[in-house]
Parts: structure tokens; C-alpha cells; sequence
């Protein structure tokens, strides 16, 4: 199986591979408008464009990896075990194919007790993410899948099917980040600690600085933190907005990414109401807000929630129609009403999916609206839309850079 990614996606592809159960190799290379596609050539006239192998065992993913051979990601990945020394102790293991070399190095520490099972399937698990997150953002490219003996030994295997619907969620959030954030390869250097340390704590503000030296990239900050390149990309996100931290791209360490006046945001957390009479519902919006920078007010009584309102005066109103003694409807429209909320987003909440109700909803100056049960990234999609992403204050970037959890 071989072709280009204008006929097929990667997504499809590993469907494919991942549903005829499929063992062998898949070499992926990406290819700019003006380098030719076909993959049928040898591998070494391929111009120097980036490329990765993924390997299959009855269509699971036992391993994944850019095909530079370098073995600086499996070094960063060791150095939170404090291993990363060792790979200039130990030779090249037989297991160590010529499209898989840190694969091999990896198996050799695993064998002289260096790393545990634990740790090394960690590793792993973090090194395909990262492929697939490159592979799944891919437009441009040609591709070829080859049947073959399995990469042995097998550490772990993966579906498909579970990694493909968080990656590609991961990739809609990643794209919400431009024009400030356009690669995880850019280098985050404080460009005003004043202002940093003002608005983060002692000990998160000495991590950030710590690695935001303009030479680590925010891949390589994700490696040793144990963290997904979203998590930490998310962290710093607010300040590059802002000008405090900017990025410089790693391939030339002068070149910073300059950010448009015309798209600078008010510091301030977006306030955001929740109307529901749905105890569940209420917490997992509160969740949600919480987690991604939004500042969070739940309301359960209809009848209460419009003078709160007035006093809270968010920045966007989420309310569910079916409530009792006043339903979402008559809410939204006695807040039309008011000039004060004429222009706020007002997005309606339902376990109801019917034309009617949307245009009802439409009628009495409803922004939009979401149907229950909605997920964590239909409700932050809107909320980006309507009034820009949250804010990421003290305490989220604590959470987010101050922990090292294992997979």
C-alpha cells in the first residue's frame, strides 16, 4: 500500500492498517509543492524533508519515530530518570534496526536493569503519541506501507482507535494557538521577567525561567516535565499573548515570532455564567471552565439566576432550556431585553436536538447552541469563539508544570 496524502489521510491509513490487522512498517515523508511524490524511488533521493516509521504488530502500534536516527529524544526522555548518561556506556544492540536505533538502546537499558518495564513503556507510549501528533497534523506528503516480520522484542502495543480520537482533538486545540503558536520546535524566552514574576508564583516562575532560555524548545520542555506538548504550550500561552514570553524558532535562535497588536487581549479572566438545574451538568461545566482558564459562575434556580446575573455581568451565558418555572427561553429573552446583555453570547443547553428548538432559540437571541451530552472540546471551541481562550492564571500553571506524573 503506497500513495500520497492529497488521494488519503494518515488517519485513514492507519484505520486501514489498524482494521486488516496489518504487521510491517509504515514510512510516512513529508514533501513541500515544489519536491516531487513519487515514494516508489529509493529512500535516499528523497530531498531532506522530514519523515517518520511507524511499526505494527496485528495492527497495533508497538513503536514510532522520526527517521532522523538521532537519539536526542530517547536522551530527553531518559533524563527525568536520571538515565540519560548511560547512553554513552552501552553499544549498539543487535535489536537496534537501521529504522529503529533508539528502539534499541531503549531495550538494552531495559536489559541491564537501567530503566524498569514501567518506565521504558512510558517512554514509548510518549514517543508514539508525539509521532502521531506530528503524522496526524500532515497535509502534504507521500507514504508507503510495507508487510514485514515485527519489530521484536515488543515492549507494548497500542490500538489505534484509542489514540487516534485524543490526538486529533489535541490537534484542533493546537491550531487554536495561532498566529503565537505555530510549532512545538520554538523556543520560549521571557522577554519581561518583571511582569512574569508578578503574575506567577516564586517556584513556578524559577521553572518557566529555568527552561525558557530561547534553546529549549517547548517539545523538549514537554519530554522532561512528563508532560504532552498541549499541556505545556497551554501554560505559557497567555504570557506569549501578552508579550511577557516570546518564541524563538529553534532552527535560527534570532529570529523571534512577532505578535500582532491588532490580536492583544485584555488581562483579565473571561467570566462565564452556567444556568442549569442539572446538578451533573453544572459540575462538569465548572470543571471544564476551571481547568482551561475561564472564571466560573453556576447558577441552579432560574428564578435567582437573573438578578446574579446582572451583579456577576459575564463576559458569555450558558443556559439550559428545560427548567422548571422558567425555562431557558424566557431567560434568554428577558436578558435581550436589557441592554446590558444585548451583545453578550448567550449559547443555549439541551438534551433536545430538534429544528424547532433551534429556531425558537434563534428567535429570542440566542447565540448558539449545544446539545447535551456535549464534550470538553465542543464547549471550549465556543467559548474560544465567542469570547477567546481563558486565562492561565497562578494556579493552573502550577498544576500544569509543577507535577511529573507517570503515564
Amino acid at each position: 500500500m503506497q500513495g500520497n496524502l492529497s488521494e488519503i489521510d494518515i488517519r485513514s491509513i492507519l484505520q486501514l492498517i489498524d482494521l486488516g490487522q496489518r504487521t510491517g512498517e509504515l514510512f510516512v515523508k513529508a514533501y513541500s509543492s515544489s519536491v516531487g511524490s513519487n515514494i516508489a524511488e529509493p529512500r535516499q533521493h528523497f530531498p531532506a524533508e522530514p519523515s517518520w516509521f511507524v511499526f505494527f504488530l496485528s495492527g497495533q502500534i508497538i513503536y514510532a519515530t522520526p527517521s532522523a536516527g538521532s537519539l536526542s529524544r530517547l536522551r530527553d526522555y531518559l533524563r527525568r530518570y536520571k538515565a540519560d548518561r548511560y547512553l554513552e556506556t552501552i553499544k549498539v544492540p543487535s535489536v537496534a534496526s537501521v529504522n529503529a536505533p533508539e528502539y534499541g538502546y531503549l531495550w538494552a537499558l531495559l536489559e541491564k536493569g537501567i530503566l524498569t518495564p514501567a518506565q521504558g513503556r512510558s517512554i514509548i507510549h510518549n514517543m508514539v503519541r508525539e509521532t502521531l501528533f506530528d503524522l496526524l497534523s500532515l497535509r502534504r506528503g507521500a507514504f508507503i506501507f510495507e508487510l514485514g516480520p515485527a519489530l521484536t522484542p515488543q515492549l507494548t502495543t497500542l490500538k489505534v482507535s484509542s489514540l487516534l480520537a485524543k490526538i486529533i482533538q489535541q490537534i484542533q486545540e493546537w491550531n487554536q494557538f495561532s498566529p503565537y503558536i505555530h510549532s512545538a520546535e520554538q523556543c520560549p524566552v521571557i522577554s519581561d521577567p518583571v511582569q512574569l514574576k508578578k503574575a506567577l508564583r516564586p517556584n513556578i516562575y524559577n521553572i518557566l525561567s529555568h527552561w525558557s532560555d530561547g534553546q529549549t524548545s517547548m517539545q523538549q520542555i514537554a519530554r522532561y516535565l512528563n508532560r504532552d506538548v498541549l499541556t505545556v504550550a497551554k501554560a505559557i500561552y497567555p504570557f506569549v499573548q501578552k508579550g511577557i514570553v516570546q518564541l524563538l524558532d529553534q532552527c535560527s535562535k534570532t529570529t523571534m515570532v512577532k505578535k500582532p497588536k491588532s490580536l492583544q487581549r485584555e488581562t483579565k479572566i473571561p467570566k462565564v455564567v452556567c444556568i442549569d438545574d442539572d446538578l451533573i451538568i453544572r459540575e462538569k461545566v465548572k470543571s471544564i471552565l476551571n481547568e482551561n482558564g475561564y472564571e466560573a459562575s453556576i447558577l441552579s434556580d432560574p428564578l435567582k439566576a437573573l438578578g446574579e446575573v446582572f451583579q456577576i455581568k459575564p463576559d458569555l451565558i450558558l443556559c439550559d432550556i428545560a427548567m422548571p418555572e422558567l425555562d431557558g427561553y424566557e431567560i434568554c429573552a428577558m436578558l435581550r431585553n436589557s441592554t446590558a446583555f444585548r451583545q453578550t453570547p448567550i449559547i443555549m443547553l439541551t438534551g433536545i436536538e430538534g429544528f424547532i428548538d433551534r429556531v425558537k432559540a434563534r428567535i429570542v437571541g440566542a447565540t448558539h447552541y449545544l446539545t447535551k451530552p456535549f464534550g470538553e472540546s465542543e464547549l471550549l471551541m465556543l467559548l474560544e469563539k465567542y469570547i477567546g481562550p481563558g486565562l492561565v492564571i497562578n494556579s493552573q500553571v502550577e498544576r500544569i508544570l509543577s507535577k511529573n506524573p507517570e503515564n
